[in-house]
């Protein structure tokens, strides 16, 4: 589920009237939030029953789908924009995903918890379990995730498959900041998620 400081940043980069596909939605809140605040065109997918359910209820165009398997089905540059957020880690093919996405939309939000924050560290370091806090709420053994990753290694990614990062952001927990220096360790150790605009 997008949080309120994400929901905001992504308000900012959508125009209004776009075009828009959330993948993995959830119950619906961003895109009904999109829908009031920029008059989007939006759609959702996700895989819950009861997160469609929810959605639907809202008055939302949400079907049920998987995000690994079911991007396939739609026609190159359907959409303005497409967001995923907190939900690449959960897929099982999460290059093909990015691939998909870029084949139908113009431009891509992405959103990911970065699992190098330095709070995440010291509880592996210290205490020798895996997190277990407000964006990996899960313990290991029944968390959807996983693909974790750090914002390094997302970064890395999008430039061994040769896509281009146009803007990117990192969520310090109580603000956004703008990323000037993707190399820099400080957007790893000090941030909880990091936000990626991406284009063709």
């Amino acid at each position: 589920m997008t949080n309120k400081i994400n929901q905001n940043l992504i308000s900012s980069l959508i125009n209004n009237n776009d075009k828009v596909l959330d993948i993995g939605c959830g119950n619906g809140d961003l895109l009904y939030y999109l829908e009031k605040t920029k008059n989007i065109q939006g759609q959702g997918i996700e895989i819950s029953h009861l997160g469609v359910k929810e959605s639907v209820t809202k008055g939302l165009s949400v079907i049920q789908g998987d995000a690994d398997e079911d991007l396939v089905s739609f026609t190159d540059n359907t959409f303005d924009v497409v967001i995923l957020s907190d939900t690449l880690q959960a897929t099982h093919k999460p290059k093909e995903v990015l691939k998909q996405m870029l084949r139908i939309g113009k431009r891509c939000i992405i959103c990911i918890p970065n699992f190098g924050y330095w709070k995440y560290r010291l509880q592996i370091l210290f205490y020798g379990i895996m997190p277990v806090t407000k964006t990996l709420s899960e313990p290991w053994y029944s968390t959807p995730n996983i693909h974790l990753c750090t914002i390094k290694d997302f970064i890395n990614l999008c430039n061994s498959l040769n896509i281009e990062i146009n803007k990117a952001y990192r969520n310090t927990q109580n603000n956004i900041k703008k990323i000037e220096k993707p190399n820099s360790y400080l957007n790893n150790l000090l941030s909880t998620e990091g936000i990626f605009i991406l284009t063709k």
